[in-house]
C-alpha cells in the first residue's frame, strides 16, 4: 500500500477499492533535544500512516520529511524548516497532482505541531480549486482524547517529551540517547503567556516535558493507540459524501 511500489497500472484498481483515497504523511526535521534524533516527527507520521495503510488498503503517499519548524530557531543544530508559504504550496501542488492521479479524498496526516496552520491553508486551496475532491488533515496528537491524554499528560506546550519518546523507544529506537535522559527533562515555560514565543524562549534544551519518564512498552502500547484510532478515522472518511450536494462554483 505504499505509492512508490505501485505501478501507474495497478493505482487505478487501488483506488477504486478504498473510495478513491491517498494518505499523505507530513512532519518535520527538527532538533528534538539531547536524546531524541532530528527526524521524530517525519518518523511516526511515516510508520503510523504505512501501519494504517496496510489496515485499510488506503495507499500511503511518500513521506514529506520537511516542515514548518521556524519556531525552533537557530539555537540547536539540526532543524531543516520550510517557510509557512512553502509548505502551504508544496501541499497544494501534492494534492493537484495526486487529484490528476485519480484521488478524491485526501488524508494529511500531520505529526508536527506547528504544521497545522499552512497545511488548512492548502486544505482551503485544494477544495477551492477542485470541486469533488475531500481533504481532512488530521494531527496525531489529536486524533483521539486518550491519544490527546498521553501527549499531553507531562506539558501543554510538550515537545520531545514522554509521549514522542517512548514511541520513538518502540519504533525507532536507534533515534533514541537513553544516557541523555537524565539531563533532558525541561519544565513547561509557556503557562499564562500572551504571546507564542520560539523554542530558544521557553527551553533551556529544546525539550518540554519529562523523557526521563518514557519506556519502551509506554510507546508501544500509544503507538497502537495511534494505528487503531487513526485507521478508524480513515474508515469512516472512505465512505462519507458531503452533507449537500451543491457544487462549490454554483451561485444559487
Amino acid at each position: 500500500m505504499l505509492w512508490q511500489d505501485l505501478t501507474w497500472s495497478e493505482i487505478p484498481d487501488v483506488l477504486a477499492r478504498c473510495g478513491q483515497a491517498a494518505i499523505l504523511p507530513v512532519g518535520a526535521t527538527e532538533q528534538h533535544g539531547p536524546h531524541l534524533g532530528t527526524g521524530v516527527d517525519f518518523i511516526i507520521a511515516e510508520r503510523l500512516c504505512a501501519a494504517v495503510a496496510a489496515r485499510t488498503g488506503v495507499p500511503m503517499l511518500p513521506t514529506l520529511p520537511y516542515g514548518c519548524s521556524l519556531g525552533h530557531s537557530r539555537r540547536w543544530p539540526g532543524t531543516l524548516a520550510l517557510p509557512p508559504v512553502t509548505l502551504i504550496e508544496v501541499v497544494k501542488q501534492i494534492g493537484d497532482w495526486a487529484y490528476h492521479s485519480g484521488i478524491r479524498r485526501l488524508f494529511i496526516v500531520n505529526a508536527h505541531v506547528t504544521n497545522a496552520a499552512p497545511l488548512r491553508c492548502a486544505l482551503e486551496m485544494l477544495r477551492a480549486e477542485h470541486d469533488d475532491l475531500m481533504v481532512a488533515v488530521i494531527n496525531t496528537a489529536t486524533i483521539s482524547e486518550r491519544v490527546r491524554h498521553f501527549h499531553f499528560a507531562d506539558a501543554e506546550d510538550w515537545h520531545a517529551n514522554d509521549a514522542e519518546t517512548s514511541i520513538m523507544l518502540a519504533i525507532a529506537p536507534d533515534s533514541v540517547r537513553p544516557d541523555k535522559f537524565a539531563e533532558a527533562d525541561d519544565p513547561d515555560r509557556t503557562c499564562g503567556c500572551v504571546f507564542a514565543h520560539p523554542v530558544n524562549r521557553t527551553s533551556a534544551n529544546g525539550v518540554t516535558g519529562t523523557p526521563s519518564q518514557a519506556s519502551r512498552g509506554k510507546g508501544q502500547v500509544w503507538f497502537d493507540w495511534l494505528v487503531e484510532d487513526l485507521a478508524e478515522r480513515v474508515r469512516i472518511g472512505c465512505s462519507e459524501q458531503p452533507p449537500l450536494p451543491h457544487s462549490y462554483f454554483e451561485t444559487a
